[in-house]
C-alpha cells in the first residue's frame, strides 16, 4: 500500500525542499550550518505542514548524521535516556559525528523530560533539533532553550504552494499518469492556509473522488465540492 501523497512527495535534499528561504537560501544562517558542517542544537518554532520535520531529516541526510526521533506526545524520560545511552554506543558518534536527536511538539515534554536533555545537549552526546508550534520562550525550560538557537518558519506563500502542486501533479508516481488540468487554484490554495501538509491532502481527496482513468479539471468549485463530501 503506497504511503500517503505528503508523504510521497516529502523532499530528500534541499534543493527539493520549498519554502523557508530566510533559513536555507544561499548564504542564510541554517544553509551555512549545514554546509560547514559545525552543527549545534536548535529549535524550528513554526505552524503545522511549513516542513519542520523535513528540514530535520534533510539535516541529518546532509551531513550523514545517526538521526533519532521521539515525539514528545508519547515518550517518557525513559525513552529520552534509551536514546542518550544509544547515541554515546554509537560508533560515529566517536569520532566526533554527535546523533541528532529529533523532538517533534517539544513543547509538549515537561520539566522532567526536558531536564533529562540538558547533559547530553550540553557535551555534544546528541544534537537537539525540537520543532514547535507554540512560542518556545513559554514553553521551554531556560537552561535547555540557552543552549539552543531558535529558527521561525513561516506559512508557506502562494508561489510555494504552487511549486509543490506542479511537482505534485508532475511527478507524483500515480498522479503523472492521470489527465489532469488545474484551471482555478483560489480554493485550494485558501484551504491549504499555507500547509503544505493540508495542500497534498486536499489534492489527494479530489483527484481520489474521480476515476483514474477519465479526465479531471479542478477548479473552485470541485475543491469545495469534494471537501464538503469529505467533511
Amino acid at each position: 500500500m503506497l504511503p500517503p501523497l505528503p508523504e510521497r512527495m516529502r523532499p530528500q535534499d534541499l534543493e527539493g525542499y520549498v519554502g523557508q528561504r530566510h533559513l536555507i537560501g544561499k548564504g542564510c544562517i541554517l544553509r551555512n550550518m549545514i554546509e560547514s558542517g559545525n552543527l549545534s542544537s536548535f529549535i524550528l518554532w513554526g505552524p503545522p505542514g511549513v516542513g519542520k520535520t523535513t528540514l530535520s531529516r534533510i539535516v541529518a541526510k546532509s551531513l550523514g548524521r545517526e538521526f533519532y526521533t521521539l515525539s514528545a506526545v508519547n515518550a517518557g524520560v525513559k525513552d529520552v535516556r534509551d536514546v542518550i545511552d544509544k547515541a554515546r554506543s554509537n560508533s560515529l558518534f566517536s569520532s566526533g559525528l554527535s546523533p541528532i536527536l529529533f523532538i517533534d511538539e517539544i513543547h509538549r515534554f515537561n520539566k522532567s523530560q526536558q531536564d533529562a536533555l540538558l547533559g547530553a545537549v550540553e557535551d555534544g552526546t546528541i544534537v537537539l533539533i525540537g520543532a514547535t508550534t507554540e512560542n518556545p520562550s513559554f514553553e521551554v525550560i531556560t537552561p535547555l532553550l540557552s543552549r539552543c538557537q531558535v529558527f521561525v518558519l513561516k506559512s508557506l506563500e502562494k508561489d510555494d504552494l504552487q511549486v509543490l502542486l506542479d511537482r505534485a501533479l508532475a511527478t507524483d508516481e500515480i498522479l503523472k499518469h492521470r489527465d489532469i488540468k488545474v484551471e482555478e487554484t483560489d480554493a485550494l490554495f485558501r484551504h491549504s492556509a499555507g500547509d503544505a501538509r493540508k495542500l497534498l491532502n486536499i489534492l489527494e481527496i479530489v483527484t481520489g473522488a474521480y476515476p483514474a482513468d477519465a479526465p479531471l479539471v479542478i477548479d473552485n468549485k470541485v475543491v469545495t465540492s469534494c471537501l464538503q463530501e469529505n467533511i
